[in-house]
């Protein structure tokens, strides 16, 4: 099966570009023909310099711009034998999204994170959309473990539920963007009635309000869902602290035992 060597240095490089190589990066991911790459014409085209391009393709591993374009044009010629081009490309995004978490994996805030839960007398998951979706998963594993935990997708009642917590509560938001509003109004309020408070986002912006802050690797516009799910990082992350709570030294066995027994009931 035909792999695209090129787009795969772009996705494996994605984390160290800056935002004006994200814009060239992300160019080249989504262009499905083959057309004009010259510096000058790619220069125009996206209102960076000369300067950037060469800079983005030493990021990717390459020697200059020129080389880079080399490599990449290849892969049109071989697109037009190979029909599972397409299938191919979504493959590599989702493993060059899978690859970069190593780069984001902070141990000790998992530990910490694990805490926080099994401190909790009560969790509430919240995102919208697709982040809505990925709360309802994030909720459903961690039942299965005997913790109390809702999940909440509407705009309406997160604003309820936030001002519903208290200090034995923690309020988790998921948003891969880190700009929703309704997400962060309702962390803001929950903290402000003593709960924790976690927030699970591609953003590198700082929320004084969040007392958690779990960065995870994400493509330009992924929230939109052009080309994969964008639910596919939070669910990562999620079976990231949902293996790690489970080992956890405390009560392991007995969340063994419950997650067997929820196993049992549904047979």
């Amino acid at each position: 099966m035909y792999q695209n060597k090129t787009l795969t240095k772009i996705l494996n490089n994605y984390h160290k570009l800056t935002h004006v190589e994200k814009i060239i990066a992300d160019y080249f991911i989504n262009e499905h023909e083959k057309v004009d790459f010259s510096s000058k014409m790619i220069t125009d085209k996206l209102f960076v310099s000369e300067a950037s391009l060469s800079r983005f393709a030493k990021k990717c591993g390459y020697k200059g711009y020129r080389e880079f374009v080399f490599s990449y044009e290849s892969h049109f010629l071989l697109k037009q034998q190979d029909v599972s081009y397409l299938t191919q490309q979504v493959l590599n995004s989702y493993e060059c999204l899978l690859s970069q978490f190593v780069h984001y994996i902070d141990n000790e805030q998992i530990d910490r994170i694990i805490q926080m839960i099994n401190d909790a007398s009560y969790v509430v998951v919240i995102g919208i959309g697709s982040s809505g979706f990925a709360a309802k998963e994030f909720r459903h594993r961690f039942m299965r473990l005997g913790v109390l935990m809702d999940a909440v997708d509407q705009s309406d009642e997160m604003r309820i539920q936030a001002v519903l917590q208290n200090e034995k509560s923690l309020m988790i938001g998921l948003s891969i963007s880190g700009t929703k509003e309704d997400i962060l109004f309702s962390l803001e309020q929950a903290s402000m009635k003593g709960a924790q408070t976690l927030l699970i986002t591609s953003s590198e912006n700082d929320y004084p309000y969040i007392h958690e802050k779990i960065v995870i690797p994400s493509f330009e516009r992924l929230d939109e869902g052009s080309s994969i799910s964008p639910q596919y990082p939070l669910l990562i992350i999620i079976d990231i602290l949902y293996n790690s709570f489970m080992h956890s030294g405390q009560n392991s066995d007995n969340k063994e035992r419950t997650h067997k027994q929820t196993v049992d009931i549904l047979k």
